[in-house]
């Protein structure tokens, strides 16, 4: 158990906004991490709120509903911001012809339902590729996607996170195919979500808090800790994911403050 001042334990009760990441932060696969349903509980007692921000853009905001009420979770739209909201947003702002969307189902459905001219099929007027993390992935796809960028299209990616943690390890994310293409190509992408400040920014303006009243939670350090560390709110990062803290001896990102899990800051903070 991390030792944790007074002082800075009356300062995290003062907290009114809770975002959280998921994917190794409330719960691993299909299991709900111990202490969680009782910390959104809490926070709802005290008046606060709480998002869900995560860098999974293989699932529509519908699959993520469907899989917390499984695990015990009610909660509707209003509570999460995916880096595929905040892509959409942002491609909403550019005057593209045609966005080859190379990803899930899902993630290609989100993206034309914000009104973007989205296609998966190789043509002329591609002018834009935009990449998700794919867990529906096939070599056509990665022939696709080096055949634009070869092109010079624009590239854009929803996340640079290079794994997605399982019950059984780790799967490649968006970040280690953007790796694999870059091999082939030379090409980077302009990476959206975490460790980008706007998913959390985004937050705040949706809900009227303020950057002192927020805080980010995360087992990521160079994506969750990181966008929290860039958008200026204090962070907790959890060991109950991929980061260790050996993973916080090798960087410059610095959380505010360090907990196991969700149990162990429940159980300091908000008793």
């Amino acid at each position: 158990m991390f030792q944790v001042a007074a002082t800075d334990i009356e300062r995290l009760k003062n907290k009114k906004m809770f975002l959280l990441d998921m994917d190794g932060t409330i719960y691993l696969d299909d299991d709900l991490f111990d202490g969680v349903l009782e910390f959104l509980d809490y926070i709802k007692s005290v008046g606060g709120k709480y998002m869900f921000l995560t860098n999974n853009s293989s699932k529509s905001v519908t699959k993520y509903i469907e899989k917390l009420a499984k695990l015990g979770i009610r909660s509707d739209a209003s509570d999460f911001l995916t880096s595929t909201d905040a892509t959409a947003l942002y491609l909403q702002k550019c005057d593209y012809k045609k966005i080859y969307a190379f990803g899930t189902s899902s993630f290609k459905a989100q993206l034309a339902d914000s009104g973007l001219p989205i296609t998966d099929v190789l043509e002329n007027d591609i002018d834009c590729l935009c990449m998700g993390f794919d867990t529906e992935l096939a070599f056509q796809k990665l022939e696709d996607a080096c055949i634009l960028l070869n092109r010079g299209v624009d590239y854009i990616a929803t996340n640079p996170d290079w794994v997605c943690p399982t019950w059984y390890g780790f799967v490649p994310d968006c970040g280690s195919v953007a790796e694999m293409l870059y091999n082939a190509t030379k090409r980077r992408p302009k990476f959206i979500g975490k460790p980008q400040p706007e998913m959390i920014l985004l937050a705040m303006e949706y809900t009227g808090f303020s950057k002192e009243e927020t805080i980010m939670f995360g087992d990521r350090l160079y994506t969750d800790i990181k966008s929290g560390e860039n958008a200026g709110v204090d962070t907790v990062f959890v060991l109950s994911g991929e980061g260790t803290m050996e993973t916080l001896k090798e960087t410059d990102v610095k959380p505010t403050y360090i907990f196991e899990n969700i149990k162990e800051f429940y159980e300091t903070v908000c008793r």
